[in-house]
């Protein structure tokens, strides 16, 4: 997923503030002018956070990922030709994500879609499940193609790492492939929880630490073999056990976080790379290298065969998702009992058949 670069100087505090006031503020009213007007709109004021706040949160994040490149990037893989035919992993998770909305009895009037590209979980959703939907991406080319839904749907173009919402705004956010390529994750998880409202849910999927192994793999081989070192060609992920830790360390309880593996064949490493890219996934890591040599591209491609290859002479590629689940608190909610409580210790699990058929007889 992501070809490198040169380092690049990393931005300035106030050059990270600006997505989250006039100017991303501008792009929202010319997206969506009605809606912004009326008085119950979602959204804050262009100034929602000081100054001395929004420098303080860039300051304490990590600067890993260049999150002009991504947009850039992402606009790109929309506008160029065929992109749709590379849809097929961000549709299957979309399915996955709607797949567990609809396990939560219950109706949502107001949810947002975090990175929601063009709309792969909104098309797997219903009316009577969602009754009003804002769809957020950091891309603005990616929201003027959306897939058809029946629910009524509000495109907003804002930043994942600045969400412009007021407080106890929604009753769902989701989220599918996004996170990932945030900075600040744990400062992103504080704004989905500020967002929702009390007892709101927040459903999302992101790329996990063993995402693309067989890829990196390979291409560390062959420039280890061809230039006598590497450099990172696939963006650091979130492992699974730093996740639950970072949405408790947020304020969500109830967490369920599973993990997924979903493995394409691919002719060879050629197309792989060429999807990844129209899939808008490329580095944009400021590590990055400038480009790959010929040389060391091909001898990739021979040690990705010889190590993975299948017998049919095609190659797999493993990505790894992570799904979580995560309630904002309220006291309406199921409590764990109070330590001491129980009526049966471990040691009397083994003796429950003879006490279930001792009550028998009485």
């Amino acid at each position: 997923m992501r070809s490198g670069g040169a380092r690049r100087p990393r931005s300035s505090s106030s050059e990270r503030m600006r997505p989250c006031s006039w100017a991303a503020f501008r792009l929202l009213r010319r997206l969506q002018p009605l809606e912004l007007d009326k008085p119950g709109s979602p959204l804050r004021p262009p100034c929602w956070a000081s100054r001395r706040e929004v420098a303080s949160r860039a300051g304490s994040s990590m600067n890993v990922f260049d999150r002009r490149m991504k947009r850039r990037q992402r606009n790109w893989a929309t506008s160029a030709g065929g992109s749709r035919q590379c849809d097929y992993l961000r549709e299957e998770v979309g399915s996955r994500i709607a797949d567990r909305v609809s396990d939560v009895v219950r109706t949502f009037p107001v949810a947002l879609d975090i990175g929601c590209g063009k709309g792969y979980i909104a098309g797997n959703l219903t009316k009577d499940t969602v009754h009003k939907l804002y769809q957020m991406d950091i891309a603005e080319n990616v929201l003027k193609c959306p897939i058809k839904t029946e629910i009524p749907t509000y495109h907003v173009i804002a930043d994942e790492e600045f969400l412009p919402f007021q407080e106890n705004t929604f009753d769902l956010i989701l989220s599918s492939l996004s996170l990932h390529w945030v900075n600040d994750l744990p400062g992103a998880f504080k704004q989905i929880h500020f967002s929702l409202k009390p007892d709101g849910v927040f459903i999302g999927a992101m790329m996990g630490g063993e995402t693309l192994y067989e890829l990196r793999c390979s291409l560390q081989l062959a420039e280890l073999e061809r230039e006598g070192g590497f450099a990172p060609h696939i963006s650091p992920f979130t492992a699974m056990t730093d996740l639950g830790n970072l949405l408790e360390q947020a304020g969500f309880n109830m967490l369920t976080v599973d993990i997924d593996e979903i493995q394409v064949n691919y002719p060879g490493i050629f197309e792989l790379m060429e999807d990844l890219q129209g899939m808008g996934e490329s580095n944009c890591a400021w590590s990055r290298k400038p480009m790959l040599h010929r040389d060391t591209i091909l001898a990739a491609a021979a040690i990705y065969k010889e190590m993975y290859g299948n017998n049919d002479g095609s190659v797999p590629a493993t990505f790894q998702i992570l799904y979580m689940i995560g309630w904002k608190p309220h006291e309406s909610q199921a409590k764990p009992a109070k330590r001491g409580s129980a009526t049966l210790s471990m040691g009397d699990i083994g003796k429950l058949p003879k006490m279930m058929i001792k009550d028998k007889k009485f």
